[in-house]
């Protein structure tokens, strides 16, 4: 199995709700949801892409640095690398029923954990949509972090119980999908969250607390007032509110401002191993890979996502060997020009 031929049979299942395109940008794709693109006209989705290539890498060669260290420890999760699959859940919804609920959350699930790292699980309007993942991570031996829509307070700590009994080794909430229609037409409404909820969630749950979708120093702030053990500095991948910056413009100020009191991850337009060197070198402790792992997942199941992440991570550590970083865990940011 190669790369291309995953691309290459993704591309067939997916059948033009995602083009694979050589680069994925959110250009051509914008304004698709359902879909892979940004919301709207999808500026959220480009500013993401156009965020992490505007940072360029010091290249270093005149150093000691040949067999940099990888591995991390996020939350108490032991990983290979700084890498986590994202949660992207409703496959059927969003891209072509190319697998069902259960396939997908399979898939990355098993694949990053061969790899030696971890995926999130979603959630969605309907039930089987979390079930799903609960069922990857008792399958996978608790390696998964499911990842629950801001539902009403009650229910979300009843859910987090839900992934603590089925092994989970911490849970999320993505509060940027705080208005997803999709979700209170069908139900199962969802909304912003206050500290004081976020408060009672942490107090009433027993594994790590990640809170997603956070993109200013002030609501970062919050979270750590409320007691979350991480938050997840994004925007959704662009399909939440349209014309937000990049997450990798906002990602420095939020790290300096909260990351030695919760644990600081970060996600939006990573395509590479640099790009995950960028995002550690502004502050981020781990990054959420998304949409590349959704199309190996698609193409090849669980072999396809452990091919992109052994992908990314080799191409991190030969970005780590280029720029003198001999520790994933204190690249400086003088990695950045």
């Amino acid at each position: 199995m190669d790369l291309q031929t995953v691309r290459k049979t993704a591309r067939e299942k997916l059948g033009g709700v995602c083009r694979v395109c050589p680069v994925c940008d959110g250009v051509i794709c914008a304004g698709e949801v359902p879909g892979m693109g940004g919301v709207g006209t999808g500026t959220a989705f480009r500013n993401n892409i156009q965020a992490l290539a505007g940072f360029k890498l010091n290249l270093r060669t005149v150093h000691h640095v040949s067999q940099p260290k990888l591995a991390c420890t996020i939350l108490g999760i032991k990983l290979s690398a700084p890498v986590i699959g994202a949660a992207i859940g409703g496959i059927a919804l969003n891209l072509n029923a190319a697998m069902n609920e259960r396939e997908y959350t399979g898939a990355i699930v098993s694949g990053c954990s061969r790899a030696g790292i971890i995926g999130m699980t979603g959630d969605g309007p309907k039930p089987e949509f979390f079930a799903a993942g609960l069922e990857a991570v008792r399958a996978g031996g608790g390696q998964g972090i499911p990842v629950i829509k801001p539902r009403e307070t009650g229910l979300i700590v009843e859910m987090a119980n839900q992934a603590a009994a089925a092994g989970a080794p911490a849970f999320g909430i993505d509060i940027d999908a705080a208005a997803l229609m999709n979700m209170t037409n069908a139900g199962q409404p969802v909304g912003p969250k206050t500290p004081a909820d976020l408060e009672y969630i942490k107090k009433h749950t027993r594994i790590p607390f990640i809170v997603k979708g956070i993109m200013t120093v002030d609501e970062a702030e919050a979270c750590c007032t409320a007691g979350a053990d991480a938050i997840v500095v994004s925007n959704h991948g662009g399909r939440a509110l349209d014309h937000t910056p990049g997450t990798a413009e906002v990602l420095p100020y939020i790290a300096e401002a909260v990351g030695e009191r919760l644990t600081v991850l970060a996600d939006g337009g990573v395509r590479s191993g640099a790009d995950v060197l960028k995002m550690l070198a502004l502050g981020a402790r781990a990054v959420l890979v998304g949409r590349p792992f959704a199309l190996g997942a698609i193409g090849a199941g669980d072999q396809g996502v452990t091919l992109i992440a052994n992908k990314l991570i080799a191409e991190l550590q030969a970005a780590m060997i280029l720029t003198g970083t001999a520790d994933i865990n204190t690249v400086s940011e003088e990695t950045i020009w």
